[in-house]
């Protein structure tokens, strides 16, 4: 669901080092938490926690390195990540490139991401704590928008 948008309204966020930063004039369409395997190797072992904003909003200053490949979904994806600290910092289906996914961690105040549902949940490992008040998917729900 997405909120009224107050014109004023910037979310900002970047890499660890701040040789990347990012900007959204439009609030989260959603956030999710994702087990998925390529998830799993981006979030050293764990999800990821991914924020989806439209891409229109979106403004990035510094440069990504980008790494394509095919998520568990079969959607080709790009990501973006810092050459300089390693941070991941940006997603984006090539199918859907009206939408732009960020790691929640980037953001400069990560409370304004939280998560609405847990997806790929039949990736996860036995060990994986998995928020038993958030829905569940097993695999890909459908996109964002």
């Amino acid at each position: 669901m997405t909120e009224t948008i107050d014109a004023a309204l910037s979310i900002g966020g970047g890499c660890l080092c701040g040789a990347v930063r990012y900007r959204s004039t439009a609030a989260p369409l959603v956030t999710r938490v994702c087990w998925c395997r390529l998830c799993q190797a981006i979030g050293a072992g764990s999800a990821t926690v991914n924020v989806c904003f439209p891409a229109d909003s979106f403004t990035l200053e510094g440069a990504l390195t980008q790494y394509e490949s095919v998520a568990d979904s079969g959607n080709a994806m790009r990501r973006g990540f810092c050459p300089t600290c390693g941070t991941p910092v940006t997603s984006m289906a090539l199918a859907r490139p009206h939408l732009m996914f960020v790691r929640a961690g980037t953001l400069d105040d990560p409370e304004i991401a939280r998560p609405a549902m847990t997806i790929w949940t039949s990736e996860a490992p036995s060990w994986a704590c998995i928020d038993a008040t958030l829905p569940t998917e097993e695999r890909q729900p459908p996109p964002a928008g």
